[in-house]
């Protein structure tokens, strides 16, 4: 958890210029429960001129509130067009907060950036993940309960993407079993064969799956291009408008 930061020129940037907001971890995932924390994530559009100078605008920007973060447009498809599983499911969250004409362009493109890629990086995830599992069980004799129950539904919802060509990150009636994870009702050794199935499940669905075997590159690229030209055009009726106004007569 970080604190608010105080108000700046890239803090401005989210407050001015988010396109897409949205509510993410357990709120998200059907997961709350009353000590849950609201993670918020969002994207934002830095105006098209700051890139024209040396020092370009930042990637991404913690704050202004607790547990908030987000992304500058380009670098969030980046990491989505990657497979990247948090930015994936960022996009895909039912709680959206804030959304603009922008930002539901980017909704609209959801799809273009699912591709058969999602099985490397969902697993790679979670084969990470399961080692930090292993090691707390090493040293401590048990898991991170809360960690082995997100664990447990990202693997759920790979299978799931794999299968059906859609991202769902709402677990809907899987709560209650995975809520037992969290509350350390489940032994390891069933949560261990519980991945192991979910994992072999995700590779078979891989080989068959509706998604295509790489993410539609072109139509992202042409929908930042167009971001880019319009956000540039606006930069420049602004100032004009300015100068305008300044040259004016009184």
């Amino acid at each position: 958890m970080h604190s608010p930061q105080a108000p700046g020129p890239d803090l401005d940037l989210v407050r001015d210029h988010t396109v897409y907001a949205c509510v993410m971890g357990s709120r998200a995932f059907g997961l709350a429960t009353d000590g849950s924390d609201t993670d918020r994530r969002g994207v934002f559009l830095a105006p098209t001129p700051l890139f024209w100078r040396f020092e370009k605008p930042p990637t991404h920007v913690e704050g202004p509130a607790e547990e908030q973060f987000s992304w500058e447009l380009e670098r969030f498809c980046e990491l989505a067009l990657r497979a990247n599983p948090n930015i994936l499911e960022c996009l895909h969250s039912p709680l959206v907060e804030h959304l603009t004409d922008t930002g539901r362009e980017l909704v609209a493109l959801r799809d273009a950036f699912l591709s058969r890629r999602a099985r490397t990086t969902f697993a790679g995830y979670a084969l990470g993940q399961h080692k930090r599992l292993e090691a707390d069980v090493r040293l401590h004799g048990a898991p991170r309960w809360k960690h082995a129950m997100h664990l447990l539904r990202l693997l759920t919802s790979c299978r799931d993407l794999l299968r059906t060509g859609e991202l769902t990150i709402d677990v809907g009636d899987r709560r209650e079993p995975l809520l037992a994870v969290k509350r350390g009702e489940v032994p390891w050794p069933r949560i261990e064969s519980w991945m192991r199935r979910l994992a072999e499940e995700a590779d078979a669905a891989a080989t068959r799956s509706p998604l295509p075997a790489e993410p539609d590159r072109e139509r992202v690229a042409d929908f930042l291009f167009r971001v880019r030209q319009a956000s540039a055009s606006a930069s420049a009726s602004a100032s004009a408008q300015a100068q305008e106004s300044q040259s004016a007569p009184s």
